[in-house]
């Protein structure tokens, strides 16, 4: 029985018994569903080996999703453990547990996933590619991403989750501390993740810079294609930094070295320094993409085109710049000194300032526009004024003098969340919405679309103002219960409110795709939302080659200047395509990593050699295979564009 106590849940309770039962039958109910349909062909030949960005970024989106809930259902524990006082819901080891998984599956596995899965799907049609410079590297990077994300997830149910919170400050992470295997799953399962990830950067830079329409400058790209550019050199820069500190962290724990410990020459604040170093550039990571998505949003449903689109370059820039001078703000607390807190306390204002002039920029393109209110407009909106709250609360913690009483209370979690729920889940929803057509062909019922837009919008205010209060009433965050003498009982009672409004709004979401899957109509244009950029000008669902001719940009908004000038955007004839093919590898090689991870948590040597030689096999596999892809006839291409609607002329 001693080896297989090491996979036993240090802190049993019955919510994780349940969760136990219920992963178990929902993974027979899956096996029995595709063997009964007989699915399991199609399955691999369409999903598990597909190289086709569309699909890849369908993939992420679901994933994205299901992450959503999962830790949704975290946020909702919480709350509900602090909604009165001297609560016994949850004991102080189980919320610890939950507040760190809360923290690093909505980041990593939830908002990640989700800005990759739009970045998959639009920019190579921004662009007029076919697909992404590598497609099978491509197809790598998601896998890395999901098995890290699964391993990860099995963590409560198989040896403990990480209780160090979702930073993993040492020495809390280390093995005096936390004894259990639950950090090794976090170090491991992110880092897994995160090789996924810093692909995406690679193979995304590459793509924008080499495969861009013939006319598409850098100038003329859509504002989307361009805060994906620039958060992927983020990505490129970043990454690297926590692919290194959790190698460190992974040593510490498992080898004995001492990185991060406080004794033997080790040293606890580089962990800190390592992990914001990365962690505040990945805030602009997410917040980027979602202002790409605000700017393609708010000029299609203005009837105007984007107000400064230089200024928005520029500011775009600058903030990716700054991103990487902050970091220090996360821990003035912690004895640098006068000097260096005022040093990064001015970079953190400054950093305000190509922020205000994005807002700028979006009111002032609805200035005089014509606005139609739709529910990606709808997230729009309520973006605006939301998140300045949220950024000027932020300014308020730039103060360092200040940040003494801020931090670490429940002020911080409401200025967080202010600026991420509206700055990248509004944003995600919004573009969600806004290209769900051009995904699957048909349109999200509106009706339910701004019922939910209004719920999360109104839920997001309800669940964060009040901790504004109670923060500076003295609430530190991460306190599992308090006493009722504090008085923090009503304002915890309202955000518990606010969080089940924000749960109602995400149902009617998946409520909506239910819906509109079955009944929406499926005779709906190819632009139906009379959009600018060129990502419209081809078929809804896109074919597997994208464009039959391809494009030629002349303008800015390429596609607006076609509908609306007469222009002419595709001069050339019906040629033949090289398209890659599918692979397996990319599923097979992941897989070895998820065994390699899960070996490496338990210290399962000999597993661990085991898979580490078949990983290598795969990459020595596709260093000798011999795959120059297939070519698409002119015939075939044509049939398609018949059956799709018509040539595009």
């Amino acid at each position: 029985m001693e080896f297989f106590e090491r996979f036993a849940i240090p802190h049993p309770s019955p919510a994780i018994y349940a969760a136990m039962v219920a992963i178990v039958l929902t993974t027979i109910a899956i096996i029995v569903g595709l063997t009964y349909f007989k699915k399991w062909g199609y399955l691999w030949r369409e999903w598990l080996t597909t190289v086709d960005h569309k699909r890849i970024g369908i993939m992420y989106l679901i994933s994205a999703i299901l992450m959503l809930f999962r830790g949704g259902v975290d946020a909702i524990m919480m709350r509900a453990q602090l909604a009165v006082p001297d609560n016994t819901l949850l004991d102080s080891q189980h919320y610890n547990e939950i507040f760190s998984t809360h923290g690093v599956v909505m980041i990593f596995f939830m908002a990640m996933p989700f800005i990759i899965a739009l970045m998959n799907y639009v920019v190579p049609l921004q662009i007029g590619a076919r697909d992404v410079a590598f497609p099978r590297l491509n197809a790598l990077s998601f896998w890395l991403f999901f098995m890290g994300a699964m391993l990860f997830n099995i963590s409560f149910i198989v040896g403990g989750s990480p209780d160090a919170g979702w930073t993993s400050y040492f020495p809390l992470a280390g093995n005096e501390f936390s004894k259990s295997v639950g950090t090794n799953y976090y170090m491991i399962a992110i880092q897994i993740s995160g090789i996924g990830t810093l692909m995406t950067g690679i193979n995304f830079i590459a793509t924008i810079l080499k495969m861009r329409a013939p006319g598409m400058t850098l100038m003329k790209m859509p504002m989307f294609t361009w805060s994906a550019l620039i958060t992927n050199i983020i990505i490129v820069f970043a990454f690297p930094v926590l692919t290194v500190a959790l190698a460190m962290g992974t040593m510490d724990r498992l080898f004995a070295t001492h990185f991060f410990t406080t004794g033997n020459g080790g040293m606890d604040m580089l962990w800190a320094n390592l992990f914001w170093v990365w962690g505040h550039p990945e805030v602009y990571i997410l917040i980027l993409p979602a202002f790409g998505v605000y700017s393609e949003v708010i000029p299609t449903f203005s009837g105007r085109n984007l107000y400064g689109y230089k200024s928005m370059v520029a500011s775009m820039v600058i903030i990716s710049l700054l991103s990487f001078l902050v970091w220090v703000h996360h821990f003035f607390t912690m004895g640098q000194g006068a000097l260096v807190n005022s040093i990064f306390s001015i970079t953190t204002m400054a950093i305000a300032v190509p922020t205000g002039i994005k807002i700028f920029n979006w009111l002032f393109t609805l200035w005089k526009g014509k606005i139609r209110i739709t529910t990606p407009m709808l997230y729009s909106l309520l973006f605006i004024p939301i998140f300045t709250i949220g950024g000027v609360t932020g300014v308020m913690l730039a103060m360092s003098a200040a940040d003494y009483q801020y931090h670490n209370t429940m002020f911080l979690v409401a200025h967080f969340h202010l600026v991420i729920i509206p700055g990248v889940v509004f944003a995600m929803l919004a573009g969600l919405t806004y290209w769900w057509p051009k995904m699957f062909g048909f349109m999200l019922n509106e009706k339910l679309g701004k019922w939910a837009a209004w719920l999360i919008g109104i839920g997001t205010c309800v669940a964060f103002f009040p901790m504004f209060i109670s923060g500076l009433d003295g609430q530190a965050r991460r306190m599992y219960t308090y006493s009722e003498a504090t008085g923090f009982g009503i304002w915890n009672m309202i955000a518990f409110v606010g969080a089940i409004m924000l749960a109602i709004g995400f149902v009617i979401i998946v409520y909506n795709i239910y819906y509109s899957t079955r009944y929406a109509s499926r005779d709906i244009p190819a632009d139906p939302w009379n959009a600018r950029s060129l990502e419209w000008a081809t078929h809804s669902p896109v074919p597997e080659y994208n464009f039959a001719v391809t494009p030629e940009v002349t303008t800015r908004d390429a596609f607006w200047n076609h509908k609306k000038n007469n222009g002419n955007l595709f001069k050339g004839k019906y040629e033949e395509i090289h398209m890659p093919n599918n692979s397996g590898v990319p599923f097979i090689m992941s897989a070895f990593f998820f065994v390699f991870g899960f070996a490496m948590v338990f210290s399962l040597w000999i597993l661990a050699i085991i898979s580490a030689i078949g990983i290598f096999g795969c990459m020595a596999h596709r260093s000798l295979e011999q795959d120059h892809g297939h070519h698409l006839s002119v015939d075939h291409i044509k049939e398609t564009e018949e059956k799709l609607g018509g040539a595009k002329s």
